[in-house]
């Protein structure tokens, strides 16, 4: 299956005690999925893998795989080595595994290239690669991810360049088929949409997942009128949700709404300022449609 529409990627929620918070996070997967998400992410850096012991992994990737085999919704991993996707061998639910372009070293596109032909030949699974570059410091040219897109057993792509320039309109002019882009930088998901992207791996629809979810819709069905001013106002909602590092600002948002028991971050990441969570509410008190300029 080709992953497309609006995934959302989970935060890991922690109790009292530090502990993952097993029946919130099961809770969490089942409002989203009944919100209109396609599917979610297991194990993005949303869930703080970083910070996952071993065993808390397995935990996390059980309660998200019980919740989308119960939707009959996508699922996609996080996993970067020949084991951790290998493990995903005897998971029936995964839609595909999640893989960052190799961070930190800048190997060159073709050992970017080399490394995903390695990843795919050893992978159970289809692989979504996943190109941050203001990340990773790996850039890509058109020409290479359209050999990215191209290559056996990738089935998509998580696109977040930071912005979009001639790389990005090159390369969504040109995809092969049954090859997905999702948007993986939240605040440029409507323009992204509209120049021919087939969904997005969104944080920020943590909250107001329906909105998300008509967005996507409304784009892919050509509905202009529906998706412009909804684009603005969700673009705005990302924008705050991302003002302090991921996921913080989320978490202190679920957490004032009821739906974790703590906003607890694991370190290095330090919780949300009140000033960053005061910064939501004005957007996203009540209904995401009253969501405007931000005062903030």
């Amino acid at each position: 299956m080709t992953p497309t529409g609006l995934y959302v990627p989970l935060i890991t929620p922690f109790d009292e005690g530090g502990e993952v918070a097993v029946d919130a996070l099961a809770a969490l997967a089942h409002e989203t999925l009944d919100a209109g998400a396609a599917g979610l992410v297991a194990l993005g850096t949303t869930a703080e893998p970083h910070a996952l012991t071993d065993r808390e992994r397995r935990t996390v990737v059980d309660a998200v795989a019980a919740a989308c085999r119960e939707h009959r919704a996508g699922l996609l991993v996080g996993a970067h080595t020949i084991d951790d996707l290998q493990a995903l061998a005897e998971r029936s639910e995964v839609t595909a595994a999640l893989c960052l372009v190799p961070p930190f070293l800048r190997p060159g596109e073709e050992a970017v290239l080399a490394h995903y032909g390695r990843l795919a030949e050893a992978s159970p699974v289809p692989l979504v690669a996943y190109h941050v570059p203001y990340r990773t410091g790996q850039q890509l040219s058109a020409a290479a991810l359209r050999r990215l897109a191209r290559l056996p057993g990738l089935t998509g792509i998580k696109y977040a360049v930071g912005g979009i320039d001639a790389d990005t309109l090159a390369f969504l002019a040109d995809l092969p088929p049954d090859f997905a882009v999702l948007t993986g930088d939240d605040a440029y998901l409507s323009p992204l949409l509209a120049l021919g992207a087939h969904g997005g791996i969104l944080a920020s629809a943590h909250i107001a997942t329906a909105d998300y979810a008509a967005l996507v819709r409304a784009w892919r069905s050509g509905d202009v009128d529906r998706a412009r001013p909804l684009g603005h106002r969700l673009a705005s909602l990302s924008a705050a949700l991302f003002a302090e590092p991921n996921p913080s600002v989320i978490k202190a948002v679920l957490h004032a709404r009821g739906r974790i028991p703590t906003p607890m971050v694991r370190p290095p990441l330090l919780p949300a300022t009140a000033h960053a969570l005061a910064c939501v509410d004005e957007l996203a008190g009540g209904l995401v449609d009253q969501v405007g300029p931000s005062p903030c």
